[in-house]
C-alpha cells in the first residue's frame, strides 16, 4: 500500500510528464501491435517516453537527442536525405502509363488549403496557419520543412512539435481516416466500378528523363519546394539510370531505414511535456485530422465530377488515393475494391495516383513557401 502512495505521489509530481508517458506507450502500441508505420511511431513514441522521463538531459546542448535534432531537423537535412530514398522506392510507371493520375494528385491536396481557411479562423498566426495546414501533404518530410523554413521550430517549437507528431500519426492512421470517409461518401455502385489495367512498357529513357523534367517545372512553378523534389526525383533517377543498382537497393533499405531511426528520435525534442502539452496540439492534431478527411474528400469527389463526362468511368475510390501517403492509401484503396468485388483490380491504378500525390505534396509545399516566407513572424 506504501509503494502505491508513493508512486501515486511521484504520478502527481509529474503529472504533466505521466502523460506523455501514455502517449510515447499509446505510439509504440500502434507501432507494434497494429503495424502502423512501426519504423517511425517507435522512436518517436519511445523518444516521448526518453524526453520525459524525471532528470532526463538529453534534450540539454550536446546530448544525444539534441545533436540529432541540431544535425538534423534543424537544417533539415534528415527529411531531405529520407526523400533520396522515398524517391529510389517509387516506380512512376503507373504515372507514365496513364498521365491523367496526376490529376488526382493535385485534387487531393484539397485538404491543406481548406485547412488553411480553418486555421486562420481559430486564430493561428499566418505562418503557423500554413505550418499547420501542410499536415494535409499526408507527407512527414514535407511538413518538417515547411514549418521549419517559416521558423515555426524556433519561434514555436510546442507547435512544431504537434505539427509533426499529427503529420506522422495520421500517415499511420490512413487506413483507420480514410476507409469510413470513403465509405461515407460513395456509393455500393460506385465502388463496384471495375477500371482495366492494360500493361504498357515505359521506355528506360522515359523513365530517366521523367524526374529531371519535374524537377525542372518544379523549379519554375514552385522553387521553395526545390530540396525536397530534387532529392526525391534524384532518388528515383539513381532506380531507373540501371548503371548505380546497389547505391539503390542502399538507398530505399538501408538509408531510408536509417535516416527514419535518427528522424523519430530527433523528433521527440520537440515532445517535452511543458511545451507539447498544451491547448495549441490538441487543435493542431484536430485540424490535422480536418485536412487528412477533405484530401480524401476532394480527391473522391473530383473523380465523381470527371465521370459526369467520362465514357469509361473511373472508380472514385481511386481519387482518395491521390495523397501523399505512399503506399498506405494505395493499399487501402485496393483493399476496399476487393471486398466490394474480388475479381477488381485497382492497385495499379491507385498506385499511379498515390505516386502522383507525392509530387502534388511537393509542390503544394513550394507554392506554401512561396507565398508565406515574406509574412511576419
Amino acid at each position: 500500500m506504501e509503494i502505491l502512495n508513493v508512486a501515486w505521489e511521484f504520478i502527481q509530481a509529474n503529472w504533466m510528464n505521466a502523460i506523455m508517458w501514455i502517449i510515447g506507450g499509446i505510439l509504440i502500441y500502434l507501432a507494434i501491435k497494429k503495424d502502423m508505420e512501426p519504423t517511425l511511431l517507435l522512436p518517436i513514441g519511445f523518444g516521448a517516453i526518453l524526453v520525459n522521463l524525471p532528470g532526463s538531459t538529453l534534450t540539454e546542448p550536446g546530448q544525444i537527442i539534441e545533436l540529432l535534432y541540431k544535425s538534423g531537423i534543424e537544417n533539415e537535412f534528415f527529411p531531405l536525405v529520407l526523400f533520396i530514398g522515398i524517391g529510389a522506392m517509387i516506380d512512376f510507371g503507373p504515372v507514365l502509363t496513364n498521365p491523367k493520375l496526376m490529376l488526382f494528385g493535385a485534387a487531393a491536396q484539397f485538404g491543406i488549403f481548406f485547412t488553411l481557411s480553418m486555421a486562420t479562423l481559430v486564430g493561428f498566426l499566418p505562418k503557423e496557419a500554413a505550418s499547420i495546414a501542410i499536415i494535409g501533404a499526408a507527407d512527414g518530410p514535407t511538413s518538417i520543412v515547411v514549418a521549419n523554413a517559416l521558423g515555426i521550430s524556433t519561434n514555436n517549437p510546442g507547435l512544431f512539435g504537434a505539427i509533426v507528431v499529427a503529420a506522422y500519426s495520421y500517415m499511420a492512421l490512413v487506413p483507420i481516416v480514410q476507409r469510413p470517409v470513403i465509405k461515407l461518401i460513395t456509393t455500393k455502385k460506385e465502388r463496384l466500378i471495375r477500371m482495366e489495367y492494360k500493361q504498357q512498357d515505359v521506355s528506360k529513357f522515359t523513365r530517366i528523363l521523367f524526374p529531371i523534367v519535374i524537377t525542372a517545372v518544379v523549379g519554375f512553378v514552385a522553387p521553395g519546394g526545390l530540396p525536397l523534389i530534387g532529392c526525391l526525383m534524384f532518388g528515383n533517377l539513381i532506380r531507373e539510370c540501371g548503371v548505380l543498382n546497389s547505391l539503390s537497393e542502399t538507398a530505399q533499405k538501408v538509408l531510408a531505414n536509417l535516416i527514419t531511426i535518427f528522424l523519430g528520435l530527433s523528433i521527440s525534442y520537440t515532445m517535452k511535456a511543458a511545451s507539447f502539452l498544451q491547448t495549441q496540439t490538441l487543435i493542431v492534431l484536430g485540424l490535422g485530422l480536418i485536412a487528412f478527411v477533405f484530401d480524401t474528400v476532394g480527391g473522391v469527389f473530383f473523380a465523381k465530377l470527371i465521370n459526369i463526362f467520362a465514357k469509361k468511368k473511373i472508380n472514385p475510390m481511386i481519387g482518395a488515393a491521390g495523397i501523399s501517403a505512399f503506399p498506405m492509401s494505395a493499399r487501402v484503396v485496393h483493399k476496399m475494391g476487393q471486398e466490394e468485388d474480388n475479381q477488381n483490380f485497382l492497385l495499379m491504378h491507385s498506385i499511379g495516383a498515390n505516386v502522383s500525390g507525392q509530387i502534388a505534396s511537393v509542390v503544394a509545399g513550394g507554392l506554401i513557401l512561396s507565398i508565406f516566407t515574406s509574412f511576419p513572424n
